[in-house]
């Protein structure tokens, strides 16, 4: 279901194929490094602090390394945008085999980087350079590995083909919190601090040759290599990224409605809560990692039931309720846990927020890929995704760090999400993609639902 006004139709959908199983793969891969990297900064982030800016107190190192790792995300949109553009004009796959190289060689150079006591000033500034690199690609990665999984998967399975993107992300903060607690279980803070947290960051760097010998030998899909022949054949322009805002920039505005209550909820429960419970509530790290663990283990296996329903009962029919029955519930979860901290509520939390954050997000991939035109498909999904990621997830640490701190609030947090959910609401039904999407879905699901009572004849 694309929602924009296209220059052609689209070339028939070919069946499940080797080609659509090998954009999984290849996805799968490359967005379980992504967020392997990440989390595992976020997981370490005490420890970095101490390594890397070990100036003035301890709130000012650790405002220092989550301030560093936000401004990786600020450069987001524009590796988006950049990439965005090569892949409409040059081909998807080619510009996800650049992403993997790039990644890889931001991570290795975090993994490798000397502490403040080697070198002093210029540790922070290989930290900044490492995070600066991944940012650019990063910005990316997920949007364009989206872009690629939907166009080669078969009719009426784009959401569940999508819904693999979010589940390779749930394989990252499986992997990542489960390595992050072995680490921290077992070493002794000497050791986590010498050498210890460098172990994720150069376990993931050794998955980027895999990720790029995969991308590069996956082919484009059927419906850019009919885009590529009309352009060379002269039957429609190339994307012209200044076209971009007065033809699609409703579209932006959507899909970035689409992301904002996902990314935020996903940054602050997954990311963020485990750090902070450890500075606000005083609960172990190590057990809210544990938490994390068993929500991963069940975003991991939801997420494509997730896309099949959305499928089943249209994407933007589902959206609606499931942001306003989350925008309800946060404020209660938060208050279980603050009101008694424990392990036990902590756990029940997260797995309550977990299940939310399956319904919300297992669809995304599917809604923004299909948003767009072929032609500026990459572009648009890269740009909105990007700008909804850094505003409202990877500033979200920080922020609700900084407030935390000034307010000394501990429902900070909730703010932060029931805003997040309103901001989503707002621009989904307020935009005429969003509108058109939403009655397009109704009419979709009317027609199923009629078709599947009419009885056989004879």
């Amino acid at each position: 279901m694309n929602l924009t006004n296209h220059e052609s139709a689209p070339p028939p959908a070919a069946p499940e194929s080797r080609q659509a199983r090998r954009a999984l793969v290849a996805s799968v891969i490359g967005n379980g490094f992504e967020w392997f990297d990440f989390m595992a900064y976020v997981y370490f982030s005490k420890i970095i602090a101490q390594v890397f800016f070990s100036v003035g107190s301890s709130v000012v190192s650790m405002s220092l390394a989550l301030a560093t790792f936000a401004l990786g995300f600020l450069v987001r949109p524009v590796g988006g945008v950049l990439l965005g553009i090569y892949a409409d004009r040059v081909g998807r796959t080619r510009a996800l085999s650049l992403v993997m190289l790039m990644m890889c060689a931001g991570t290795l150079l975090l993994g490798l980087a000397p502490g403040y006591a080697t070198l002093g000033v210029a540790a922070p500034l290989m930290v900044l350079l490492a995070r600066l690199i991944q940012g650019l690609a990063i910005g990316g990665q997920f949007s364009l590995s989206s872009v690629v999984v939907v166009e080669t998967a078969p009719p009426g399975k784009k959401m569940f083909y999508g819904s693999f993107n979010m589940s390779s992300q749930a394989l990252a903060m499986l992997l990542s919190s489960g390595c992050s607690y072995l680490l921290i279980n077992n070493l002794s803070t000497s050791s986590l601090t010498t050498w210890g947290w460098r172990v994720p960051f150069l376990i993931g760097s050794l998955v980027g040759p895999l990720g790029f010998y995969i991308r590069h030998n996956v082919a484009e899909s059927p419906e850019f290599e009919a885009l590529r022949k009309q352009v060379r054949t002269g039957a429609t322009r190339a994307f012209r990224l200044r076209d971009f805002v007065r033809e699609q920039g409703d579209a932006a505005l959507c899909a970035m409605g689409v992301m904002i209550i996902g990314t935020a909820s996903n940054y602050l429960w997954n990311a963020y809560l485990p750090v902070y419970v450890e500075h606000q509530l005083h609960l172990p790290l190590k057990s809210a990692l544990l938490g994390t663990f068993i929500g991963g283990v069940i975003n991991f296996l939801l997420f494509p039931v997730s896309g099949k329903l959305a499928d089943k009962f249209g994407a933007y029919r589902l959206f609606y309720p499931l942001v306003i029955s989350w925008l309800l519930c946060t404020f209660p979860l938060f208050w279980f846990i603050v009101s008694a901290p424990s392990l036990t509520r902590l756990f029940i939390a997260q797995i309550i927020a977990s299940i939310f954050q399956v319904a919300i997000a297992g669809p995304h991939p599917g809604m923004l890929a299909t948003i767009f035109p072929a032609k500026a498909r990459s572009t648009g999904v890269a740009l909105s995704y990007n700008l909804a990621v850094t505003l409202f997830g990877g500033l979200a640490p920080l922020t609700v760090a900084t407030l935390t701190e000034v307010t000394g609030s501990h429902y900070v947090p909730a703010f932060y999400v029931v805003f997040a959910a309103l901001v989503s609401l707002a621009l989904v039904a307020f935009t005429r993609t969003g509108q058109t999407a939403l009655a397009s879905d109704r009419a979709d699901k009317k027609h199923f639902f009629s078709a599947q009572r009419v009885p056989p004849t004879a």
